[in-house]
């Protein structure tokens, strides 16, 4: 349990005092409550065994106040944990966003959007009961019985001993009835997937629909549920023996012991005998709510400590394989080297021992069959990933050697799915640079050819991108991305796909557009589109990862070469009509 609240507490260094306080909060509620009980048993003293009704009165007036005072104590209690818990999960939901935000490229290739929302927003909630609500509850019913047994003894030695009998006993079953945490960790296992496989199902509705596709997803998720199940019931099962004991010895016991303790006490008073057995009754119904709450610590711990590991295995795998950085911020040039460099998707390897050389300020196709690791080369220069062997560089220095913002700054990458966000379009292009004035970003807009862009739209570039009425083409959407990406003014250029959203009536803009942004730049393409390659500098042909040809269009066209096959098959294919 300590080491639960250890792990929890670490994301709420700030609040972590409200933790303590609420403890100190409780006790006194908790000293508070039971003074109460005290002086209920000095009420029905005073009251049954001394019939002196005007003291009694007194007493009665003093319960009332004390229990409110402690329910006043408990209430600033939960009050506290409260604020504590929601500050948790929202730190929580946090980390995992900042964790997002900094994310090595490789995990979101493994992990789907909506598996990492539901692991932070479903994890960070489940700890909201550990904190919130089992703080000022456990610290409560764990002094509780202690106070309880002490009043106990106060009122008679034989009121003591069957509140201490009840108490070991309760204490014993409780520990069975918490179960065993193998078990518990089986049960959750199966309760995810249950979840998981339901999401695959309902997700799986439509294909199922209109492709008439397999029952995989039925199977899997009539598994989950049997598999659920099963471990449900064996769960309930393990804990059925003691939690029946439990209720057996607080229900069924106790008036057997109160007939033995007035049997064995015939000859005392029957006023004093018939306030202990009052106070026996009362207290044992006390002790029976303080174990019940007890009774769900460990599924709580176990509920708080599991959720907050997988959030931390789930950070850890957001920067597993990030690129590391160094202090270097200045590129003596543009060269890039790729030196003996493999890297492979978890167990399936994509490049394979690859060196080759590009010099600067010059523009460059990689081209190849799908699959041949044209985005992967893209990729790695950018540094969304970490190789598995050899070295990248840039400027005769190891890609790790510059800063994060040095790399960002000096490398600029258009997709081929150019995203924008929910704002306008001025500021969807100067977010490539945040000093950049008004006449620069316009400057950037005009170079990229989006002047017909602009004069659709009453606002112009101060039109909001994502309401109604604004619709964007793809060829539309990919030159404000290269209006982007020439206010950048990077020093390498790396175009995946970019053209391939790019109409016929457009791509006059767009290569003018394109000629614009590669000028003195060190220039990438990605292209299956094999016309808007020909006029590069140099070709590079890939095939499983390595480079199998290398040269100009014309050098290579004039060879028995897989890029003239290439270019030949892609004429085929333009020519290809429906008669």
């Amino acid at each position: 349990m300590i080491r639960a609240y250890k792990k929890l507490l670490y994301y709420v260094p700030k609040e972590k005092k409200l933790a303590y306080l609420a403890i100190v909060f409780t006790i006194l509620s908790t000293i508070t409550i039971c003074g109460a009980y005290y002086y209920t048993y000095e009420f029905l003293y005073k009251l049954i065994v001394l019939e002196q009704t005007k003291q009694s009165r007194f007493f009665a007036v003093l319960i009332a106040t004390m229990l409110a005072g402690g329910a006043i104590l408990y209430y600033f209690s939960v009050l506290f944990t409260h604020f504590l818990g929601f500050r948790l999960e929202t730190n929580l939901r946090k980390k995992g966003i900042d964790g997002l935000a900094n994310a090595s490229f490789r995990f979101f290739d493994f992990e789907t959007s909506g598996k990492i929302r539901k692991i932070i927003d479903d994890n960070a909630s489940q700890t909201h009961m550990i904190v919130a609500h089992l703080i000022p509850d456990n610290a409560g019913a764990v002094l509780t019985p202690v106070f309880i047994l002490i009043l106990g003894f106060f009122i008679s030695v034989k009121v003591g001993v069957v509140l201490t009998v009840l108490t070991v006993s309760a204490g014993i079953l409780v520990y069975f009835m918490m179960g065993d945490q193998n078990f518990m960790k089986i049960y959750y296992a199966a309760l995810e997937e249950l979840s998981s496989a339901t999401v695959e199902y309902v997700r799986g509705i439509p294909v199922v629909k209109i492709f008439s596709a397999g029952l995989a997803s039925f199977k899997a998720l009539n598994k989950a549920i049997r598999d659920y199940s099963r471990y449900a019931f064996n769960y309930s099962m393990s804990c059925k023996r003691p939690y029946t004991i439990f209720q057996l010895i607080f229900f069924g016991l106790i008036p057997i012991v109160i007939l033995v303790v007035v049997l064995l006490n015939l000859q005392e008073q029957p006023k004093t005998l018939a306030v202990e057995l009052i106070m026996m009754l009362f207290l044992s119904g006390v002790l029976f709510n303080a174990f019940m709450k007890i009774m769900y610590v460990s599924m709580y711990a176990f509920q708080g400590t599991s959720a907050v590991e997988k959030l931390e295995q789930l950070f850890d795998e957001m920067h597993r394989d990030r690129l590391t950085f160094g202090s270097n911020t200045v590129f003596e040039n543009f060269d890039i080297e790729f030196d003996r460099v493999s890297f492979g998707y978890r167990d399936e390897s994509v490049i394979r021992n690859l060196s080759f050389k590009l010099a600067g300020n010059r523009s460059y196709a990689l081209v190849g069959a799908s699959g041949s690791g044209k985005s992967t080369i893209a990729k790695l220069i950018s540094g969304f990933y970490n190789v598995n062997s050899g070295s990248i560089k840039i400027g005769g220095r190891p890609l790790e050697s510059y800063t994060e913002k040095a790399l960002i700054q000096n490398i600029a990458f258009v997709f081929q799915d150019a995203k924008l966000f929910k704002d306008t379009i001025f500021e969807n292009v100067r977010l490539a640079n945040k000093n950049a004035s008004r006449e620069q970003v316009l400057e950037a807009l005009y170079q990229a050819g989006c002047g017909s862009i602009l004069d659709k739209f009453p606002a112009r570039e101060n039109t909001m991108l994502g309401t109604a009425g604004v619709y964007l083409s793809g060829g539309e959407k990919q030159r404000i991305a290269i209006a982007r990406a020439l206010l950048k003014n990077a020093g390498i250029i790396i175009l995946d796909e970019a053209s391939a959203a790019i109409d016929a009536e457009n791509e006059h803009e767009f290569q003018k557009a394109f000629s614009r942004l590669m000028k003195g730049k060190t220039v990438l393409m990605i292209a299956h589109r094999l016309t808007s390659i020909r006029k590069v500098d140099e070709i590079l042909v890939l095939d499983n990862g390595t480079v199998i040809e290398r040269g100009t269009d014309e050098f290579l066209m004039g060879r028995d070469s897989k890029y003239r096959a290439l270019q030949q098959l892609y004429g085929r294919a333009n020519e290809w009509r429906v008669k």
